[in-house]
């Protein structure tokens, strides 16, 4: 059986029917779906016993995930397949015309079949490598079964959040993607900033225990006369605030093409082009390459201690390395996790080694910003010349220029080119930063939750105000 006809039976959301949604119903279904993700995120998974990676929060906020629920696999599936057929494609190993309708409804196929594989294969993972187990104490036989039954579930939830995710971006506003992980950084924030509890879920004030939430834990520490866990809380929420006021400075900053319509003389527009010009997609997929690493140092140290396998425990501590509670070890994850240097320099425990650690952190980030904005630029249908081609389409022509993609293609390399690589560095740089000044949650997820909901308004703006004017519709329709 040829690929397209098993691409044929796979299950879609239906596109709808109508050119331009309306206002509402976008609005109807984007707080639907998010509605929908957080009750996904507070169903436990049945027959859980071992949840050994409940503590990696600033991981979950990445992938969206909330471990130990039916919502434990998030996005990594979606954000990994995106990574896989993008590295395919980019590299010319798998060849795909993306300017084309029928070659761009051919890889988003190719990507849904590697979804469902990444989600199987990651729920397998996770059960069967003991991050998320069911008890130890029972049969042989029912201990399989039941690990069955997670794997399962964790199945349904992936799935699940693939449809939604599909949803969002036929019938909703943005993709289901950044507002997935928009909620969760927003929930993140809210409980790192404000909460009066204890990590254990008791009440703080008035007990001598600290608090989750910063803002409590700097008035409490003043209060109590401890200036270094005052100095320490300060530095987070200083963090938070120097990180969202560059995200929206750096998200509103672009660059404007004059454009003219070639038969209606002294009319025209200007085209915008983002200095961030493919928004917070690489940074995403960077977070979420390094995340998975961690992830499976996790796992593969979960399984080094409950099988005594000698290849996984050399793997373990000798490449990956492991985590001492939340701290990361040696190996891989000592080199692609940002270390708290701010922290360190407050408490007096700085290392130069974490210098190290910190500038190799800002490198992968930077790099691989690079590589995944090039790619995305490609497959995406952002190159020159398919934003040659929407121009031409529109009518619209550089002044001074005469009407012909070619040369409109080659004008428009000169700016998307280097908005492509130095939007990439721009991302990447401050994502690592936010990450290293240690904001009160992942500066990586701050940073692209800033940028999603900057993205959101826009979109709601512009909906919004054509709803409001129907000939404003008519042009941008053209």
């Amino acid at each position: 059986m040829k690929l397209t006809s098993i691409l044929e039976f796979l299950p879609e959301v239906r596109k709808p029917t109508e050119k331009r949604l309306p206002f509402k119903t976008k609005l109807k279904w984007s707080l639907l779906i998010l509605v929908a993700f957080y009750i996904l995120s507070v169903i436990p998974l049945y027959g859980l016993s071992s949840n050994s990676l409940s503590f990696l929060e600033q991981l979950s906020v990445i992938l969206g995930a909330k471990f130990g629920t039916i919502a434990s696999l998030g996005i990594g599936p979606i954000v990994t397949a995106s990574i896989v057929i993008q590295l395919l494609v980019g590299s010319g190993l798998l060849k795909i015309d993306t300017t084309s309708p029928e070659g761009r409804s051919f890889f988003q196929g190719i990507q849904k079949i590697l979804i469902l594989f990444f989600i199987i294969f990651e729920a397998m993972i996770y059960v069967l490598m003991g991050g998320l187990s069911p008890s130890s104490n029972l049969s042989p036989a029912t201990f399989r079964f039941a690990q069955f039954i997670l794997i399962f579930q964790l199945f349904v939830g992936g799935l699940l959040i693939m449809y939604m995710d599909d949803v969002i971006n036929k019938w909703g506003f943005g993709s289901g993607v950044s507002l997935f992980i928009a909620a969760g950084v927003a929930s993140s924030l809210f409980v790192r900033a404000l909460s009066p509890l204890t990590s254990l879920g008791t009440w703080a004030l008035g007990k001598g225990e600290a608090a989750v939430g910063q803002i409590w834990v700097l008035f409490t520490s003043l209060a109590g006369g401890q200036p270094t866990q005052a100095l320490i809380a300060l530095s987070a929420i200083i963090a938070t605030v120097i990180v969202f006021a560059f995200s929206v400075y750096a998200q509103a900053m672009k660059v404007e093409i004059p454009l003219s319509f070639g038969r209606i003389r002294g009319h025209g527009i200007r085209w915008p082009l983002k200095f961030l010009y493919t928004s917070n997609i690489p940074v995403i997929l960077i977070a979420a390459f390094l995340a998975n690493i961690q992830l499976l140092a996790r796992l593969l140290q979960s399984a080094a201690t409950n099988t005594g396998n000698k290849i996984i425990i050399f793997i373990s501590t000798n490449v990956l390395g492991q985590y001492a509670g939340n701290t990361p070890q040696g190996g891989l994850v000592a080199w692609t996790s940002s270390p708290p240097i701010i922290q360190n320099i407050i408490t007096g425990s700085f290392r130069i080694i974490d210098l190290g650690h910190a500038i190799t952190y800002l490198l992968i980030m930077v790099l691989g910003s690079v590589i995944f904005s090039y790619f995305w630029v490609q497959t995406s249908g952002m190159d020159a010349g398919s934003q040659a081609k929407q121009m031409m389409a529109s009518g619209l022509q550089i002044p001074g220029f005469r009407r012909d993609q070619r040369v409109l293609e080659q004008i428009l390399k000169r700016y998307i080119t280097p908005l492509t690589i130095m939007g990439g560095i721009s991302i990447g740089f401050l994502a690592a930063s936010a990450d290293l000044l240690g904001a009160l949650t992942s500066g990586t997820g701050l940073l692209l939750t800033v940028m999603i909901i900057y993205r959101l308004y826009e979109d709601i703006a512009q909906q919004h105000m054509m709803d409001m004017y129907p000939a404003l519709r008519k042009v941008m329709e053209k």
